[in-house]
């Protein structure tokens, strides 16, 4: 009992620790943006300190991710009757770890096509238009926004590169794991509904289509039609932060509806986690 709340705690406290490191670094790095400040004389200090900034970025993922486990193996061994546990026992087991990890995925390279970190340009020759030896990369230290400095540029081919901004990169990978964890309960409600047992299939489609809320462009462009479509996309690419702003409250409610829907009325979980 005692290792089970060390867990619990340790966990809480690695996602904190994460998150509030991440905002720090954010803030800190914001004050190296003032383009009088970035003379010649600054550029390597200043280039260290952007490398400093994702080595600190990719560890306080790294924290994050390990806190997570932590706290949802916590919640599973506990097996206690509220909401949490019921979204930790349902998405513990190997059906819904595998649905997790390929909606994370496809739907990280597809944010990435959205938020334009995967970038492919047909028409353009990264080697003639800019001079880009290919295979090549580099760290733009300066200068711009909060958040979306500093810059890495990858040129993969003459048409395909990666342009890694810090605030996308968080974003991606938040929406990606609360996309793959929707997914992942929206198909455990599926199962349930195919039962009888308490959801209807709407609800698991509705699931479904919340856990992909980028998608919504796609969507559209089928039953509004292909210039309608196309409209919205742009709309949507254009406001892509204010849809990201309330795409992740949906994201984070979701799973607790979908969790009520999966609790037996003695609080238990209708989903048995080591199938």
């Amino acid at each position: 009992m005692e290792t089970q709340k060390s867990n619990y705690h340790s966990g809480k406290k690695l996602i904190i620790l994460g998150f509030s490191t991440i905002a720090i670094i954010f803030i800190i790095y914001s004050r190296y943006q003032d383009p009088e400040t970035f003379t010649p004389d600054a550029v390597n200090s200043i280039e260290r300190i952007a490398f400093g900034f994702y080595i600190i970025l990719l560890a306080a993922f790294g924290a994050i991710t390990y806190g997570i486990y932590l706290y949802h193996r916590n919640k599973v061994e506990r097996k206690g009757k509220d909401l949490i546990t019921i979204i930790a026992l349902t998405t513990w087991n190997t059906k819904s770890k595998k649905i997790f990890a390929i909606a994370f995925i496809v739907y990280g390279i597809f944010f990435s096509l959205v938020s334009g970190t995967l970038v492919y340009q047909p028409e353009v020759n990264f080697a003639l238009h800019y001079g880009a030896k290919i295979p090549s990369g580099f760290l733009a230290p300066c200068c711009g926004e909060l958040g979306y400095m500093p810059k890495i540029i990858i040129y993969l081919t003459e048409h395909v590169g990666l342009q890694i901004i810090p605030i996308n990169l968080v974003l991606q990978i938040i929406v990606s794991y609360l996309v793959g964890l929707n997914a992942s309960i929206a198909a455990s409600a599926y199962t349930i509904s195919k039962k009888g047992r308490g959801m209807s299939t709407i609800g698991a489609v509705t699931g479904l289509f919340i856990a992909c809320p980028t998608c919504a462009g796609a969507f559209s462009s089928i039953f509004i039609g292909t210039a309608s479509g196309i409209a919205l996309s742009i709309a949507l690419t254009q406001l892509q932060t204010l849809f990201i702003a309330v795409s992740i409250p949906v994201l984070l409610v979701t799973p607790f509806v979908m969790a009520k829907k999966l609790r037996n009325s003695d609080g238990s979980c209708k989903i048995d986690p080591t199938k």
